[in-house]
């Protein structure tokens, strides 16, 4: 099995969530054969971290439709699921020090929304 690509360890929060999360689903046939006929509106809300602008956090979101996943910054109008963390646990789930179920049962991410998405998200992306 190949090594699935994995964002560079000092990538920005805009940078992953605009250009390295929609270029690696486009580019990898198994995020594409995963991703099926998903179409959702996810919300990140990245808490901490001197790298994010202002104090309370920053927001991002991804929009996976008609095969094509677009990630830009601000909030949605309506999102299917809002996935709180901390910019720390972010970096950790990045690296592959901490996986998705493990930070739930940690509490590190909090869902809002629908949990199949969340769990399907993190075949997508993880």
């Amino acid at each position: 099995m190949s090594q699935r690509a994995k964002p560079p360890d000092d990538i920005a929060p805009k940078d992953f969530f605009a250009r390295w999360v929609p270029d690696a689903v486009s580019s990898d046939p198994t995020r594409q054969r995963r991703l099926g006929e998903t179409n959702a509106c996810i919300e990140f809300e990245l808490e901490g971290g001197g790298e994010l602008e202002g104090a309370g956090g920053v927001t991002f979101t991804v929009r996976i439709a008609n095969g094509v996943v677009e990630g830009g910054a601000g909030p949605a109008a309506a999102p299917d699921l809002r996935v709180r963390l901390s910019v720390d646990t972010w970096r950790a789930l990045n690296r592959g020090d901490l996986s998705a179920p493990e930070a739930l049962l940690r509490r590190r991410v909090h869902i809002q929304g629908s949990f199949l998405l969340a769990l399907k998200l993190h075949l997508i992306l993880g």
